[in-house]
């Protein structure tokens, strides 16, 4: 196990118009389980690839276990990764795949064998020591790299999109697979994805990174209800948060179509500002029944998604469409006109002009 801690860490391709990562600082605590997340060419792949050595960064530092590993070779950094596509070797077996790093660094046969066994006991591999990756399923085949890397016994260990090639079952599976490895083992790991949901669900804290910079850094609560800024709201939670463009009139964000009551904490936050961001969680958006001082927002439903537990509809309010989830029970059809509404409470507020959180909604240890 070990601290990773990265200064200032950055990176410029040759003739790149602009740098790949700027400027990403990040403390890592002794066994965490950090996530970077962000849409395809946001830098959170460069940055994995730095920390291995397989990149060379070109500002900063880097340091592992309180080592400074700047030019340091990734195979004396102590690290494995685990990588998108396996990339096992398909004239072994799973257990030479398994093995074959410690058979490179001249550990005896014995030793080979136990640590193998050790750990396809743990992932429930066992009777596929003898088999090769070709007779292997995918999820098969992702549990080998996973082995691999595991019996290393590294420092750190790196996960460059490992679920990416499974479907979506085996992906919910095999993310309650590697939290629970992870909870057993407790060595410090750094997991890339572009699948905010597998963020939110197996990071301890979450880096959500844009352009090559580093957005926000948080536990998954904090960032859901607390983001930084319009980018981080509307790329973490599913659906994607709703926002419309309003003004302050008289303590309500009065917009297209709409009037909302801000509650106490939104119009202290939004004080001096005529222009404010409205963001507000499709799960927060109601049918409105009967009257509704908060404000309400009417328009035409122009979708209905049947999910079973939850039913989403997108109604188009004036020029601005938004997703709600309502219960499954509620009759809504296309072309129907209904009425929204959202408590004040659970209104996000943002700087119009600054594009940064000036409300968010309560954590649970404010109460």
């Amino acid at each position: 196990m070990a601290i990773v801690e990265l200064r200032h860490v950055g990176k410029h391709y040759p003739g790149g118009r602009a740098p790949a990562v700027v400027d990403f600082n990040l403390v890592t605590q002794d066994g965490e389980f950090v996530v970077l997340v962000g849409p395809s060419g946001c830098g959170k792949t460069t940055t994995m690839r730095m920390i291995a050595g397989l990149e060379d960064h070109t500002e900063g530092d880097i340091l592992i276990g309180g080592v400074n590993v700047n030019g340091v070779a990734p195979r004396d950094r102590d690290i494995a990764m685990v990588f998108q596509n396996y990339a096992l070797y398909p004239h072994m077996t799973v257990s030479e795949n398994m093995g074959f790093s410690l058979k490179l660094k001249k550990h005896r046969k014995e030793d080979i064998r136990k640590r193998v066994t050790d750990v396809a006991r743990i992932l429930e591999i066992e009777k596929l020591l003898e088999r090769r990756p070709r007779e292997l399923s995918g999820g098969q085949r992702q549990r080998v790299a996973l082995g691999r890397a595991i019996v290393r016994q590294p420092q750190v260990f790196l996960m460059d999109e490992p679920l990416s090639n499974l479907d979506a079952k085996l992906r919910v599976g095999m993310r309650a697979e590697i939290i629970k490895l992870h909870r057993s083992l407790g060595v410090t790991t750094f997991y890339v994805t572009h699948d905010q949901t597998e963020a939110m669900t197996m990071g301890q804290r979450v880096v959500v990174m844009r352009d090559g910079v580093v957005q926000q850094i948080g536990a998954p609560n904090v960032l859901y209800q607390r983001p930084a800024n319009r980018f981080v709201a509307g790329f973490i939670g599913t659906p994607s948060m709703n926002f419309l463009q309003a003004r302050l009139e008289n303590g309500r964000a009065v917009g297209q179509g709409f009037s909302l009551a801000l509650d106490d904490l939104g119009i202290q936050a939004a004080r001096s500002r005529p222009d404010v961001c409205i963001g507000i969680r499709p799960e927060h958006l109601h049918l409105a029944r009967g009257e509704n001082g908060g404000g309400r927002l009417t328009g035409l439903v122009e979708v209905v998604e049947p999910l079973g537990a939850v039913t989403l509809i997108q109604v188009r309010v004036d020029a601005t469409t938004l997703t709600a989830q309502i219960a499954p029970g509620r009759q809504v059809s296309m072309g129907d006109t209904v009425t929204l509404s959202c408590e004040p409470e659970m209104l996000y507020l943002f700087d119009a002009d600054a594009d940064v959180l000036l409300k968010g909604i309560s954590l649970d240890d404010d109460a």
